[in-house]
């Protein structure tokens, strides 16, 4: 019986260890490698995909002022943007200053060669600044002769000047500078005189007739000028250009004979439209980079001449 007891003893001491190891095992920190340290953020990253699969699935995107794509939640109607949709702002090809040109107008000459009561010539000077943005300054000459039909006096204005000062916007200001796409805006202002001559006045009671001529009046006018035009070189730093403009009268005198019937730069008082047609040369200043977008290298390249050799190439 002792000898039992003694086993059984010993019996429930081993069990007891092994039951106190098996817990120590339990108690044991896991092994920490790269599985198990990445783990959570997998998971965390799969659930911020599927939340913003999610999101995506319900919203409707738009375009804002900065050309940013922005979603909007349909169901919550939160904005946000999309960063994997942000299209890259082009960046500025050509350097600020790229060039000086100088036009003529020529339809005004051609017109009145051809019969128009009025019009001139005129010139102007724009700087193209990276090939976007082109102020510009006008200057021209305008005269006017008219008797009209079944009247009985002649209108004229003695040749006089008028200016026009403003700023042109080149839609495709990135891509090849021969050509122009171009939407602008212009103030133009102009001091001039014109005569009322040869007025006949008719009696019908008397049966005569009298003839006089009106005080020279002296006039200022300013008006505002929007207009859209394409410009394209033809050969050389020579281009051709068309422009339809739209004005509006801002300011006038108005002596006591009456208001202009035609305002130099402006045209007749009556006409809200005008167009031009003029030769441009264009002076080569400033230099500018050009992407070879195959090889990725850059060329640098002064206008007119012949492209330098890459780095690459040489």
């Amino acid at each position: 019986m002792k000898r039992f007891a003694v086993i059984a003893l010993l019996s429930l001491f081993l069990a007891a260890a092994a039951i106190d190891t098996a817990t120590a095992q339990r108690r044991v920190t896991p092994v920490n490698n790269a599985a198990t340290r990445t783990q959570a953020k997998n998971d965390a990253r799969a659930d911020s995909a599927r939340v913003l699969e999610r999101k995506r699935a319900r919203s409707i995107q738009y375009t804002d002022d900065n050309g940013n794509i922005v979603m909007v939640d349909t169901l919550t109607g939160t904005e946000w943007r999309d960063s994997t949709l942000l299209p890259k702002p082009p960046k500025m090809k050509y350097p600020l200053l790229n060039g000086i040109t100088v036009g003529v107008n020529i339809l005004d000459p051609v017109l009145r060669a051809f019969g128009q009561k009025y019009g001139g010539a005129d010139a102007s000077v724009s700087v193209n600044l990276h090939n976007r943005y082109f102020p510009t300054f006008e200057f021209g000459m305008g005269t006017a002769s008219d008797t009209p039909s079944h009247s009985n006096y002649t209108y004229k204005t003695p040749l006089a000047p008028y200016f026009r000062i403003g700023t042109d916007y080149n839609f495709i200001y990135n891509s090849n500078p021969d050509y122009k796409f171009f939407a602008g805006v212009r103030y133009g202002f102009s001091p001039f005189k014109f005569t009322i001559s040869d007025v006949t006045v008719n009696d019908d009671y008397w049966g005569s007739s009298t003839t006089f001529t009106a005080p020279q009046a002296s006039v200022t006018a300013g008006w505002i000028e929007v207009n859209i035009g394409l410009r394209i070189r033809i050969v050389s730093q020579l281009s051709l250009g068309w422009q339809l403009k739209f004005h509006s009268m801002l300011h006038q005198s108005h002596p006591s004979v009456g208001d202009a019937w035609y305002i130099p730069g402006y045209g007749t008082q009556n006409s809200s439209l005008a167009a031009s047609f003029s030769i441009y040369y264009t002076l080569p200043l400033g230099r500018k980079k050009q992407a070879d977008r195959q090889s990725g290298t850059y060329t640098e390249a002064t206008t007119g001449t012949q492209p330098q050799q890459s780095n690459a190439e040489k």
